[in-house]
C-alpha cells in the first residue's frame, strides 16, 4: 500500500490518497478528515526509532486509517438508528467545475473535499450500494476492487486471512448491479435538465414524464430541517411532492452541477444552499434521486455559488 516514504513532507504526501480512501469507506467528509487525523497523530505517536523502522510510512498510515474506517463503520449501524430520518451520504461539489472553496466557513486549499478525485467510485448509486455492505465486506472490496491492493495487504486492515478477504470482496462485489450500460454524462445531463424545466416550472406532466414509474426518492434532513422521513416510491407521487416542495419554497433557484462526478442540482433559496440532487439514470429515465438537506453535509458546497 504505496511506496517508501521518508520525510514530514512524503508523509504529508500521502494526506490526499488517505482522504480518498476514507471517503470511500465512509461516506463521510468530516468522518474521512478526522479519521486521516487520527492516523497521523498516532503516527507522530510512535517513537523515533520504530517510525525509523517502518520502510513504507505510506502502508503504515492506510493501514491504521483503514482500521479506523473499519472500527467506524462497526459503531455505525447504532449511530444511523439515532438518526433522523434516512441516511445519506455526503454529496461533493466538482472543484473544476465550481472552483476551490474560500470565502467564509470554507477552510481554503486544505479542504479534504478538494482532494477526493471525482470518478464512478463516489457516484451516490455507488456509496449508497457500499451502504449495504458489511464493514469487512466494504473495507476488503473498496481496497481491492477500488484501490487496487493486494489482498495480502488488505489482510492487514480487515484482520481476516487474504483468502478471507477475496471471499468478502466477491460477497460485496455481487451487490453492486453491472448488468446495465453505463450512461453517458450528456445523456444523464439531458435527463437532468428535463427534470429542472419541469421542476420550475410545476409541471406535473413533464416530470412524471421523465421519472420511471417506478422510481424512488430518498431526503436526508438529518432532524436539522424538513425532508420526508421514508423514501418516496412511484414517479408520479415523487412528481406531486416536488411540485408541492416548490410550492411552499418560492423563489428556490435550481442550479445544474457535478454531483459526486455525475450530472445533479443544486437548489438554492436567498444565495443558500438547501438541497443537492442526485440521480440514477437507466433507459433515458430517473430511476432513483438522493436529495441531501442536512445543513451539516453540505458545508463543501457554501462557499462554491455563483
Amino acid at each position: 500500500m504505496g511506496g517508501v516514504v521518508t520525510g514530514t513532507d512524503g508523509i504529508a504526501g500521502e494526506r490526499s490518497q488517505l482522504i480518498n480512501v476514507a471517503y470511500r469507506l465512509l461516506g463521510s467528509v468530516s468522518e474521512a478528515e478526522d479519521a486521516v487525523q487520527d492516523a497521523y497523530a498516532r503516527w507522530y505517536g510512535l517513537p523515533q526509532s520504530r517510525r525509523k523502522d517502518i520502510l513504507s510510512p505510506g502502508a503504515w498510515l492506510t493501514t491504521v486509517t483503514g482500521r479506523i474506517c473499519l472500527d467506524l463503520l462497526g459503531s455505525a449501524r447504532a449511530r444511523r438508528e439515532r438518526y433522523v430520518g434516512a441516511w445519506l451520504p455526503e454529496p461533493l461539489p466538482d472543484r473544476a467545475e465550481c472552483g476551490p472553496a474560500g470565502g467564509a466557513g470554507a477552510t481554503g486549499p486544505g479542504d479534504p473535499a478538494d482532494q477526493i478525485v471525482l470518478d464512478e467510485s463516489v457516484s451516490m448509486a455507488f456509496l449508497v450500494v457500499l451502504e449495504s455492505m458489511t464493514p469487512a465486506e466494504r473495507v476488503a472490496f473498496v481496497l481491492h476492487d477500488v484501490f487496487r491492493y493486494p489482498f495480502a495487504e488488505s489482510a492487514g486492515v480487515v484482520g481476516r486471512t487474504p483468502a478471507a478477504c477475496k471471499q468478502l470482496a466477491a460477497s460485496a462485489r455481487r451487490r453492486v448491479d453491472v448488468s446495465r450500460d453505463p450512461v453517458a454524462a450528456d445523456g444523464r445531463a439531458d435527463v437532468v435538465r428535463r427534470v429542472k424545466e419541469a421542476w420550475e416550472t410545476k409541471d406535473i406532466t413533464a416530470l412524471v414524464g421523465v421519472l420511471d414509474p417506478a422510481a424512488v426518492m430518498t431526503a436526508d434532513g438529518g432532524g436539522m430541517v424538513g425532508a420526508v422521513p421514508r423514501p418516496v416510491e412511484g414517479g408520479a407521487r415523487i412528481a406531486q411532492y416536488m411540485v408541492a416542495i416548490a410550492d411552499k419554497a418560492p423563489g428556490l433557484v435550481l442550479l445544474e452541477r457535478s454531483v459526486n462526478g455525475v450530472p445533479g442540482l443544486v437548489a438554492e433559496r436567498d444565495g443558500v444552499v438547501m438541497t443537492v440532487a442526485s440521480f440514477d439514470v437507466s433507459d433515458g429515465r430517473v430511476t432513483r434521486i438522493w436529495a441531501v438537506r442536512n445543513p451539516e453535509k453540505l458545508r463543501p458546497w457554501a462557499a462554491r455559488r455563483d
